[in-house]
């Protein structure tokens, strides 16, 4: 290994020049006009990774964005890791609270600064960098798979079909993940559970055009109070979810699970400082840590209406929307909690409105073992770069394709991630350290080296 580490001191400044041409190519999933830029980052990578050290490389249509696909075989009868990542990446918006250009990266105060950053192409970028570190080296000691796609932030609704059709060719060990946090550069971890997805859209019309709210406020429904009201209802006073049956599959952690749990390193106060909050909020009875990690929640991600733009405009909106994601646990389908939220807003939805709902997108939760060879292997290789042992960790982050790999190619996933809370993944001026980018290129061969020798 002192090879690969001398190759990736060595390359250091390069790997992160690379990288900034990577961050450059704006590939907004959820925004047709970057239709173009999704295939342009999907072919720039296909020819990164031939330019690693991939034997094949392959861009496959699909009915949406472009997967990336590539290989190297060193040996038919030697352990296969596939490597899964997404270059597709979540929109800038709001542009104004961005400091720097979402793509235009920079460095500073020892970070990356711009969209992807972490989440997930300087992610992705480690195994890139870490795979050709192996192969310039000869000392890869496994075969290895890409698998990089462009639709994560939407929900993978293609990738699903695409790993029905390709079963043979995306055979492999273990599915090899970095797209998950650390508890902290301190307190290394390995991401042991996600948790699933439900994301809905509703609409409520109230008259058929917009209204003077003089002339007609206090006699028609405002869609948008409506609304308000309607969302308001989803959570209690004690946080919890109103929806009928929503708890009835979730499984409750016994108290040694949960004093298990909690023993992970946490400050309240950090916390807040952090967010720069005043005081935590959510399911009543239960830590910050459990209602992040193994606990359901609720969260309007976005609501609109009426008349929202510089200066004043007196009216009554025909039409308001929100966008509500629900975070799921172990036991719950996001399939039931889907249609459990419908018919419960359409059964509190006053007669004076007409209510739309649409589930855009959702996912499983998924519980990876902590006693598989890869897991080991993780450990290990963490603790060699560490210094000390990670611990397993509950994320309460959802990546929904990472269970329908198990279902549809039979294979686990390692969940092997070196993001921070401090990265603002989604949100303006997201960034990653030089440090996490440097922990995870070391990393990574250590992995391939140890699971290559797991029994």
């Amino acid at each position: 290994m002192d090879k690969v580490k001398s190759y990736i001191e060595a390359n250091k400044e390069r790997f992160i020049s690379e990288l900034f041409d990577l961050l450059r190519i704006p590939s907004i999933s959820a925004q047709s006009e970057h239709k173009p830029d999704m295939t342009r980052c999907a072919e720039w990578l296909a020819a990164a990774l031939a330019k690693a050290g991939a034997d094949r490389t392959e861009v496959f249509p699909t009915e949406g964005n472009p997967v990336v696909y590539a290989e190297k075989i060193v040996d038919p009868k030697a352990k296969t890791v596939l490597v899964y990542g997404h270059y597709d990446g979540m929109t800038v918006d709001p542009r104004g609270e961005w400091r720097t250009e979402p793509f235009e990266p920079v460095i500073k105060d020892g970070r990356i600064w711009g969209r992807g950053a972490d989440d997930d192409k300087g992610q992705l970028w480690m195994h890139a960098k870490a795979f050709e570190a192996m192969c310039a080296t000869e000392s890869l000691p496994c075969n290895v798979k890409f698998m990089l796609e462009g639709e994560e932030e939407i929900g993978s609704p293609s990738l699903y079909k695409f790993c029905e059709q390709n079963k043979k060719m995306l055979k492999a060990d273990i599915i090899l993940v970095s797209d998950t946090s650390m508890i902290s550069m301190q307190t290394p971890s390995i991401t042991c559970g996600l948790r699933g997805l439900a994301y809905m859209e509703v609409e409520v019309t109230g008259p058929d055009k917009d209204l003077h709210s003089g002339l007609f406020g206090g006699a028609v429904a405002n869609p948008a109070n409506v609304l308000t009201r309607l969302v308001a209802q989803l959570v209690d006073k004690d946080g919890r979810v109103t929806i009928p049956g929503f708890y009835d599959d979730v499984r409750e952690l016994t108290p040694a699970e949960r004093k298990a749990f909690n023993k992970a390193p946490f400050s309240l106060a950090a916390y807040k400082k952090s967010l720069s909050i005043g005081d935590v909020e959510g399911e009543a009875g239960y830590t910050t840590l459990e209602r992040t990690g193994v606990r359901p929640s609720l969260d309007v991600n976005g609501i609109w209406g009426g008349y929202t733009e510089e200066g004043t405009k007196t009216v009554i909106p025909s039409k308001a929307s929100a966008k509500i994601s629900m975070r799921l646990v172990p036991n719950q389908d996001y399939r039931k909690i889907s249609r459990l939220f419908e018919r419960y807003f359409r059964s509190i939805a006053p007669k004076s409105v007409k209510v739309k709902v649409k589930s855009l997108h959702g996912g499983m939760p998924y519980v990876a073992p902590t006693d598989m060879p890869a897991y080991k292997a993780a450990q290990k290789a963490i603790a060699e770069t560490f210094g000390k042992k990670p611990l397993p960790f509950y994320s309460g982050g959802s990546i929904p394709i990472i269970s329908g790999f198990e279902s549809i190619l039979g294979i686990k996933s390692l969940l092997m991630g070196f993001g921070l809370a401090e990265d603002a993944i989604h949100s303006p001026n997201e960034s990653y350290g030089l440090e996490q980018f440097d922990r995870g290129v070391e990393t990574i061969p250590l992995f391939y080296r140890y699971f290559a020798a797991e029994k």
